[in-house]
């Protein structure tokens, strides 16, 4: 294991491009309360502030803005790689090209993110002007998402996934933009970048497995989305973008069975039809999906191994129940295979090599140049193994 977060200095920062050098192990969060105080954010962002840079960079993190600004990757100046021979070489999209794309989302495998350059973008406030949409069923809020690309930076859907008949995939849609100073209340308008500090709300042990099961879940989802009534609100950014990290070790929740996520990608022709036959696997299945969350997406970055491309993604949280989570994600796969879609490397913990292999079609090329720059596979992990990274001997 290589553990980077102690390489966590700030080398330069220019204040009139935006233009960011750091070491990999920066967290999101630092670099959050460091400079969205002098009007700099990051360019997309995770549901979660404690991601590092170098983690940002190998999963090519994807956020709300995606069909709009693209995934990190795009953002990425240029990195330092520490190779397997331990020689750092300058990547970027004109120097060392095919290493610099087999590195974006390549989930650490070409070798050790020592340093990047990223560039921020500029922002008048830390608050988002957030429209509420609840939509009566799935086709409505794909609709919903689709039609609001072009006026909102952001979007996202949160799902109802025990919603079933009529109600399937019925959700509360949210369209943002950045708020400029101007539309800011005139208490916030002398201090646009001072937000409430946040309470966490801490859960101090594993809850006991029958806390999470579908009936309490159920009665969670149908008080969530009458609580959103349609309607434009302020949210400041820590709430919009990062909704669980105000609660403290939130997987305890799931008790010591845990949970998996499954994230999955359609092509926006067939998305429809595949979001809704995944979402229908899910409600026939004895695993209950007790969070979803749905987003539309632009076209995809130069990473050979990166996610989205222009289409849909659903995230959904399962209850890890052994060998019943094992058929249904394995009947999800084969939906996805069905309709071209593709699973996310970096919350997948099931796939088999053989789905994975159809569902990256640059995959040949990112193999080449992993063994050109590591032939002894000296990076390697649990997950690159089972999915054919590299060979399981």
């Amino acid at each position: 294991m290589i553990v980077q977060t102690r390489l966590d200095r700030v080398i330069s920062f220019d204040e009139n491009t935006g233009v960011l050098e750091c070491e990999s192990g920066v967290s999101l969060d630092e670099i959050i309360r460091r400079l969205l105080p002098r009007g700099w954010f990051l360019p997309t962002t995770p549901g979660t502030r404690f991601v590092t840079i170098g983690g940002a960079i190998a999963a090519d993190v994807h956020g709300k803005n995606h069909h709009v600004d693209g995934s990190f990757g795009r953002f990425v100046l240029d990195l330092k790689l520490m190779t397997a021979t331990g020689e750092i070489v300058e990547c970027s999209p004109g120097a060392n090209s095919e290493l610099f794309q087999a590195t974006i989302g390549g989930m650490g495998l070409t070798g050790v993110i020592v340093s990047a350059r990223i560039q921020l973008v500029k922002t008048e406030s830390a608050y988002c002007e957030v429209e509420y949409r609840r939509t009566r069923d799935l086709d409505v809020a794909i609709e919903t998402l689709a039609n609001n690309e072009s006026e909102y930076r952001y979007s996202v859907a949160w799902v109802d996934c025990l919603a079933d008949g009529t109600s399937l995939g019925r959700s509360v849609v949210m369209l943002a933009n950045d708020a400029p100073v101007g539309r800011l209340p005139q208490k916030h308008r002398k201090q646009p970048f001072d937000v409430p500090r946040r309470i966490e709300k801490p859960i101090p042990c594993m809850l006991p497995n029958f806390v999470m099961n579908r009936w309490n879940n159920r009665l969670l989802n149908r008080l969530y989305y009458s609580r959103h009534k349609d309607g434009q609100q302020l949210v400041d950014y820590d709430s919009f973008f990062y909704p669980l990290d105000a609660v403290r070790n939130w997987n305890r929740m799931y008790g010591r069975r845990e949970f998996i996520q499954y994230q999955a990608f359609f092509p926006r022709e067939t998305a429809r039809r595949g979001l809704v036959e995944l979402m229908e696997n899910v409600g026939r299945s004895r695993v209950p999906a007790f969070l979803g969350v749905l987003k539309s997406c632009g076209p995809a970055s130069s990473g050979l191994l990166s996610f989205l491309d222009s289409g849909f993604t659903l995230a959904l949280d399962f209850p890890n129940t052994g060998t019943s989570l094992e058929e249904l994600t394995g009947a999800l796969d084969e939906v996805l295979l069905k309709h071209g879609g593709r699973l996310y490397l970096a919350k997948d913990a099931m796939t088999t090599s053989a789905a994975f292999s159809e569902m990256y079609p640059r995959l040949d090329k990112f193999l080449a140049i992993k063994h050109r720059v590591d032939p002894q596979r000296r990076f390697v992990s649990s997950q690159s193994r089972r999915v054919g990274l590299v060979p399981s001997n």
